[in-house]
């Protein structure tokens, strides 16, 4: 039968994951009978109301004669639509995602005083402890880039003097170091990785303090430290744009379930960062890039709208790519007609492709996008429309700029620890109860047998 090891399934744990499964199936049945919304959503994929929020809003309906209709999806970071915000940073060429982390966390726009104030308290913070690169990053790299994320967040931890004080001053401190140094410890991560394990030079990068977040990463992660403008503003507009989304996504919510048992800041951000690492969640973005290499190898002609259609068709028939019999980067949970951070990300992910000299890529995608909702209404019965999301359009940003697989969904990370943040801050000042959602239990009573009466 084999010795039980880590990763070795062995013929007995088989057999006890088929007495799990036989004893663990429910009748789906009866969520219909006792109307469960299963994923916390109704019928119709809307999410059930679990809380309130003043942080963000996702807006894709809007009421005509009293009745919901789908409309094209905004997005508000506390009250100021996003694409506003971003239009402003490209009029103004500044980079945003400090200054929407500040109106994340206590409410309003900063001045330009109160900026550069908060730019310089970031920096600040953009240090890691004594040794902390090469007693815990270095001495025991991973190939999964969140888990070492994760891990690190974990052990900072134990370099807390007041780790588990849960005063709003202390975890407001604490928010703002994490806020600054995901950064270093994703990239540092993906280093040691490199070095370790795929036997590559390492090169560790101290970040500098009168950079942006966006180009720190870039500066870090490049072994020559050098970037173009271009490079670092399209970084900086996907941060920006996955800074937050409002308090029902998987991770934010976990954040809010998590907060409200008490636990301590790193324990809240290391449970909010295992749920993003799912590829239902801030994993998709990997799994678009890899489905377009596949796409790429199977069509010649990547301007031949029958051959694309014919593949996205096999990739619904579960005979395509995964044989998930899904189209990554295609539909949502909420917008229905336009996610906003698709359409923000297409502008600059075009120019980028045009100054790549990848405008061909850039342009099967596009394809894409508008090929793929046509062949999702024909070949199933939908509630609602379906269009490109974030991830679409966010994998081949990062894919353009160079950086690694390995670091997309910790990129994610980096920019929506601003949303935990302010959500954290928010549930610690708002709740007061532990979130205890009910679960109805669909198992008979049944007389208890003894040991020796069991067959």
């Amino acid at each position: 039968m084999g010795k039980d090891n880590y990763g070795t399934v062995t013929q007995k744990v088989r057999d006890l994951t088929d007495l799990c499964l036989e004893h663990n199936r429910i009748d789906p049945e009866l969520y219909k009978k006792y109307d469960v919304k299963r994923g916390l959503r109704d019928i119709s994929g809307v999410g059930v109301l679990t809380g309130l929020t003043e942080i963000s809003e996702i807006r894709s309906t809007i009421s005509v004669n009293g009745y919901k209709e789908d409309c094209p999806g905004q997005l508000f970071y506390r009250g100021y639509n996003i694409e506003d915000i971003i239009s402003d940073l490209s009029d103004t060429n500044r980079f945003g995602f400090e200054e929407v982390t500040y109106l994340l966390l206590y409410g309003e726009l900063p001045t330009s005083d109160e900026l550069e104030e908060f730019k310089k308290l970031l920096a600040s913070y953009r240090t890691l402890p004594k040794n902390f690169v090469r007693d815990v990053i270095l001495k025991a790299p991973s190939n999964d880039m969140m888990n070492a994320l994760s891990k690190s967040v974990l052990t900072l931890h134990s370099y807390d003097k007041m780790a588990n004080d849960v005063e709003l001053s202390n975890v407001m401190r604490q928010c703002l170091q994490l806020i600054a140094v995901f950064p270093m410890l994703s990239v540092y991560g993906y280093q040691a990785y490199e070095h370790y394990v795929k036997h590559k030079s390492l090169v560790i990068h101290h970040p500098k303090p009168e950079l942006s977040t966006a180009e720190n990463i870039l500066h870090m992660l490049r072994i020559d430290s050098k970037y173009t403008e271009l490079e670092a503003k399209v970084l900086d507009s996907a941060l920006v744009l996955h800074a937050e989304h409002g308090g029902g996504n998987n991770s934010t919510f976990t954040t809010h379930v998590v907060t409200s048992s008490g636990t301590d800041t790193y324990s809240a951000m290391t449970a909010a960062l295992c749920s993003l690492k799912g590829p239902k969640h801030g994993g998709a973005n990997v799994k678009v890039v890899h489905m377009f290499e596949d796409m790429k190898k199977k069509i010649k002609d990547w301007k031949d709208e029958d051959a694309i259609s014919v593949y996205l068709e096999s990739l619904l028939n579960k005979e395509g790519f995964d044989q998930s019999g899904l189209i990554y980067g295609v539909g949502h949970a909420v917008y229905s007609i336009r996610d906003p951070r698709a359409k923000v990300l297409y502008g600059f992910v075009k120019e980028l492709s045009e100054a790549k000299g990848k405008k061909a890529e850039f342009d099967l995608y596009s394809k894409v996008e508008e090929l793929a909702p046509k062949v999702i209404a024909k070949k199933r019965n939908i509630y609602k429309g379906v269009s490109a999301n974030v991830d679409f359009y966010s994998g081949l940003a990062y894919k353009l700029l160079g950086l690694p697989l390995e670091l997309y969904t910790p990129l994610f990370a980096i920019a929506r620890v601003s949303g935990w943040s302010a959500h954290r801050m928010e549930e610690l000042i708002n709740a007061g109860k532990i979130i205890r959602p009910a679960y109805m239990n669909v198992r008979e009573e049944r007389p208890y047998v003894k040991m020796q009466d069991r067959l």
